[in-house]
């Protein structure tokens, strides 16, 4: 399917001045859409070129690609084991950002089916590693081997592809968080945008191309005001430089399906939650900061309008990951040469219930048994958007997407696993 910016228009003037009108219009929303790819085009040429020596140099722990080391007789052992197909009708699956939140219960989820899973991940510090690293131990028990390495390293890229001919990519590894780009601006282009783009040069040129779903955001709706989001609503309005890298990821996937021949689906998650969640997302750190008597900021939009987010359960967008790799038909090209049109699709992951953050936070108030300290402040203008909403109707119709859990028993199965993980030993407060 292909992406839609704008909603159609009608092409039939019914009088001399109306086609003026609209033809000025379309010129007005060509310059709009041109002036906006243009600045982010020039913003990535900025970022590679001129400031990826200082920018990345200072984060050489988080980014540098001699960091890792891989390879041997052993190491390639490790990777075959955990490629290893065990189902009838199983498929092999190279996960990038396998440690990450998403990409860890999707993998779980994958290999306890019988399929190979081979996870890829940096491990790099914008929340606590350690975090990373128990999700890789819960990983290794259900065997699936993480490689240690960037997704901007062609060469470890190109020598897992000649150890395994993976038949599906399943790619989450990515910088998020809306706010942080404001710090760290040049990280989101360094692993959303060229990690995108080197990827997916890796994989158009292997022989047997594999099918790619990848995470886009629902962040890449932005201004966007009509509700609830649908794939064909115009996502020309980033309000963050991370939807903006988002919304190119889109538009990447579109230039590699049309010339290569790549399979590609993008996945638009909505503020996914759950067990061994993310350290930055509002739930995890509400919880946090109510056991500890601290005060949370409670966000409302202008005129004191209601925030809202459409709160997905990880389990149920594990099953739209599995529901988007089933469902991936096979790319159409070889060595870098398409030989007939291929899949491109984008599909919302979201429950479809959008829930005011005031009521979250009660519940956790329940679930705590503790009183939080509410700070409403009004939404500052740092990349947050008031309200999102999902239309699922077409994830619904090609693979039977229907999320099941709500907002209340998914928070209880995180305050289950929080306290005992944290009653564990392990610190809260990074």
């Amino acid at each position: 399917m292909l992406l839609q910016l704008m909603h159609n228009m009608d092409n039939t003037p019914s009088s001399p001045g109306k086609s003026k009108m609209e033809k000025r219009t379309r010129w007005q929303t060509s310059l709009q859409k041109l002036t906006f790819w243009s600045i982010l085009s020039m913003g990535v040429i900025y970022f590679l070129f001129f400031r990826a020596p200082s920018s990345f140099s200072s984060d050489v722990s988080r980014r540098s690609l001699r960091t890792y080391s891989y390879g041997g007789a052993a190491w390639e052992k490790k990777v075959r084991s955990s490629a290893q197909v065990t189902s009838k009708n199983g498929i092999s699956v190279l996960v990038t950002g396998a440690a990450g939140f998403v990409g860890s219960h999707v993998s779980i989820g994958l290999k306890r089916r019988g399929d190979g899973v081979v996870g890829f991940d940096n491990f790099n510090d914008y929340y606590d590693p350690t975090l990373k690293r128990g999700r890789q131990v819960l990983l290794a028990k259900t065997g699936v081997f993480i490689v240690e390495g960037d997704v901007n390293d062609a060469a470890l890229l190109k020598k897992l592809f000649e150890i395994v001919p993976f038949t599906h990519v399943l790619h989450l590894a990515a910088q998020a968080g809306v706010r942080y780009a404001m710090q760290n601006p040049g990280s989101y282009v360094h692993s959303n945008i060229a990690g995108f783009v080197n990827l997916l040069e890796v994989c158009k040129s292997v022989a047997s191309q594999p099918a790619i779903v990848w995470a886009s955001s629902s962040s890449v709706y932005g201004l966007n005001t009509k509700v609830p989001f649908s794939e064909k609503d115009r996502t020309d309005q980033p309000a963050s430089l991370y939807a903006a890298t988002k919304k190119a990821g889109e538009e990447i996937a579109h230039t590699y399906n049309h010339i290569y021949g790549l399979s590609l689906t993008g996945l638009r998650f909505f503020t996914v939650y759950g067990p061994w969640g993310r350290p930055d997302m509002a739930y995890f750190f509400f919880t946090k900061d109510i056991l500890k008597g601290n005060s949370i900021p409670i966000f409302e939009g202008a005129n004191h309008g209601t925030v809202a987010r459409d709160f997905t359960y990880i389990d149920d967008i594990v099953k739209g990951c599995l529901g988007s790799l089933d469902t991936a038909e096979k790319s159409t090209g070889s060595g870098g040469k398409k030989r007939a049109p291929a899949q491109l699709r984008v599909f919302n992951l979201g429950n479809t219930s959008p829930v005011p953050v005031t009521d979250l936070v009660s519940i956790l108030e329940r679930l705590l048994k503790v009183k939080a300290k509410r700070n409403v402040m009004r939404m500052p203008q740092n990349g947050d958007v008031q309200f999102t909403h999902a239309n699922i109707s077409y994830a619904k119709k090609e693979f039977g997407y229907k999320p099941t859990t709500d907002l209340e028993t998914g928070l209880k199965n995180f305050v289950k696993w929080y306290l005992s993980y944290y009653s564990a030993g392990k610190k809260a407060d990074q």
